[in-house]
């Protein structure tokens, strides 16, 4: 060994050492697309979904979180995905989806105590059709439970809105609305309170983690607790990104999504719970639960007419599959 390399072996050496201690690089970074806030209990659900994910593939899978629509807006979920913008978003009621744009909200009385299964159970049942866009079903972010109604002051009965303009999120609570005497308004998330406080809609339906999460209780603080729907807004992930993955990364990815969901339910239960509570007990709201014979009424008055919309779009097997399973899960 001549003197040069004498003296250049302790550096080769300390450097493959230093190598070696160096975490693996992730070989797969998803980018993760959320319209939920960092102060919203669901955000905390797509960090151990992140670290769950890194743990059962060794760090070769990294998921990268983008909070509040940062990446794009309400309705162009399926164009991100699409397009590259994010590798993992929520899918709206998108007409590229026809079944499952009709039917991740749906008027129905389910009980949530399976809720986990039952979701699986769905998203399995909408799989083949997003296939056929280049998307794959990955995370189920059940809403079942907050999806409700607000108002400035109290109403008598939600099924005579009289004329009310009242924010929706898509084509069935449109139906809702209109079916009951009010007009329907889209209004993007990011853009409620400001629609609110102005005087442009007179209701809302939303969620009430994003209700809690955008401080919308100073808004428009009377809340009907009427639990009408199952919901499921499902993110999905571009196709061609999934099967760039190794069989054991897309083992791993699938996992870590459904354990994540049933880590998160009760939390998610609670949270929902509390902000409820503070809002009723320290910030002059209101929540008033219907009656459950009011509550058929309701469904009842939209079912039939929605089930047509179901037929049409996802096909008589598909859609006969799909009332099978909420049966399965009724209360």
């Amino acid at each position: 060994m001549t003197l040069t390399s004498k003296a250049l072996a302790p550096m080769i050496a300390a450097a493959a050492i230093a190598t070696t201690a160096l975490p693996a690089t992730a070989e797969t970074v998803i980018r993760l697309s959320t319209y939920v806030n960092e102060a919203d209990i669901r955000y905390d659900g797509f960090v151990h979904f992140a670290e769950l994910v890194s743990e059962k593939t060794g760090g070769s899978v990294k998921v990268e979180i983008f909070p509040s629509s940062t990446l794009h807006g309400w309705s162009e979920g399926v164009d991100a995905v699409q397009g590259g913008v994010s590798d993992m978003s929520w899918i709206p009621a998108d007409e590229r989806l026809p079944c499952y744009r009709v039917t991740s909200l749906y008027p129905v009385a389910i009980d949530l105590e399976n809720q986990v299964e039952l979701d699986a159970g769905y998203a399995a049942l909408v799989k083949d059709e997003a296939a056929k866009v280049n998307l794959m079903p990955v995370f189920n972010s059940n809403y079942s439970y907050d999806q409700e109604w607000w108002f400035e002051d109290g109403i008598e009965d939600l099924g005579k809105l009289d004329g009310k303009l009242v924010r929706s999120i898509g084509p069935l609570v449109s139906l809702m609305i209109e079916t009951w005497g009010g007009q329907p308004v889209f209004v993007a998330p990011k853009e409620v309170f400001q629609s609110a406080e102005r005087g442009v809609v007179d209701g809302i339906n939303m969620g009430v983690a994003t209700y809690s999460s955008w401080k919308l209780w100073s808004v428009m603080p009377y809340m009907v607790n009427a639990n009408l729907f199952y919901g499921n807004v499902n993110y999905m992930m571009n196709m061609d990104k999934f099967n760039g993955m190794t069989a054991d990364e897309q083992a791993a990815v699938l996992a870590a999504a459904s354990e994540t969901e049933t880590w998160l339910k009760p939390r998610y239960e609670d949270w929902v719970d509390q902000r409820v509570g503070n809002a009723v007990m320290k910030g002059g709201g209101a929540a008033v639960s219907i009656p459950q014979e009011q509550r058929m009424a309701l469904i009842d008055s939209v079912q039939g007419t929605w089930d047509k919309e179901v037929d049409a779009a996802c096909g008589a097997e598909l859609a006969g599959n799909i009332r099978a399973l909420f049966a399965s899960h009724a209360p």
